[in-house]
């Protein structure tokens, strides 16, 4: 019902999105050197990093994924392998591979690539939450969050959901995405969602609407504009997920697109390190640069 709705206003597009396209313009364009094309890191650097810390989180909810193993045998085969090694790298600490959620999400993704980042309130006045790493640090050049939400194209109906809504980011190319977690931008997505769950695999996460997130790097929205006294220490960059994508692992993916209708790659977008960040910093991006 309510994706029908939108579609009835989709004719109204040309009149109203050309508007939000400018404002939101405004706001995300960047700046990056010529020589990178848009990449402050490699596409293969941000593909090994997901797959890296989704694993990881796979593996801590081992007991919760019966369905995928009663259907896939193999992927239980391979994470088998892996979580003995585990078991055995950790056996003199008392892991038991067998309890579920032996650590939550934000201790496996320190645990996994040494930092861990929750929502707070801002050290910038007036700015509401914001996004901090709360252990470790964070390396330069590193994917330290993602950007969650609905994705769409250029064509696609935004008028509603965008309305009174700071959190639409605008791809380079034109790409919206959504992130949002209240409104009718959360029903958008958890109707979205729903659509694409291939009987028991989920395709997308759904728990970034949600208090307590399943990836943790899932709150890339949260993160604040910098300012004269607080510099960007992190950036945004656009990653098209490979059709290889481990399935098991797609329930990690905090993006989800709007329509099916034409198939095209799944858009995230992961924040990058500008330099270290080290515990108890807060992230800081830049709104108002430019492509060159």
């Amino acid at each position: 019902m309510l994706r029908a709705l939108l579609r009835r206003w989709a004719s109204y597009r040309y009149r109203f999105v050309p508007w939000i396209a400018l404002r939101l313009r405004r706001r995300t364009i960047r700046y990056v050197p010529e020589k990178s094309k848009d990449k402050i890191i490699s596409d293969e650097d941000v593909l090994e990093t997901l797959l890296k810390i989704f694993k990881a989180l796979f593996i801590n909810d081992f007991s919760r994924q019966m369905d995928f193993f009663a259907l896939l045998p193999e992927v239980k085969s391979k994470y088998l392998e892996l979580l003995t090694i585990q078991f055995k790298r950790s056996k003199t600490t008392g892991y038991n591979h067998q309890s579920q959620n032996i650590f939550n999400p934000e201790e496996v993704l320190f645990n996994t690539l040494g930092f861990s980042i929750t929502r707070d309130r801002s050290s910038l006045i007036s700015a509401g939450t914001g996004v901090f790493v709360t252990k470790g640090f964070v390396p330069k050049g590193a994917v330290v969050s993602m950007y969650p939400g609905t994705v769409y194209q250029k064509y696609e109906p935004i008028f509603f959901q965008s309305i009174g809504n700071p959190f639409i980011f605008r791809c380079i190319d034109g790409v919206l995405i959504d992130g949002n977690d209240k409104g009718i931008s959360k029903a958008v997505y958890r109707s979205c969602s729903k659509r694409d769950q291939f009987g028991p695999f989920q395709m997308s996460d759904i728990t970034w609407l949600t208090p307590a997130v399943q990836n943790p790097m899932a709150i890339g929205q949260y993160v604040n504009n910098c300012s004269h006294n607080k510099a960007a220490n992190v950036c945004y960059q656009e990653f098209d997920v490979p059709e290889y994508f481990p399935i098991e692992l797609k329930q990690y993916l905090p993006n989800i697109t709007y329509s099916h209708d034409i198939p095209v790659p799944l858009r995230c977008v992961v924040l990058v390190t500008l330099r270290e960040i080290k515990q108890g910093e807060e992230l800081f991006s830049n709104y108002y640069t430019l492509v060159n």
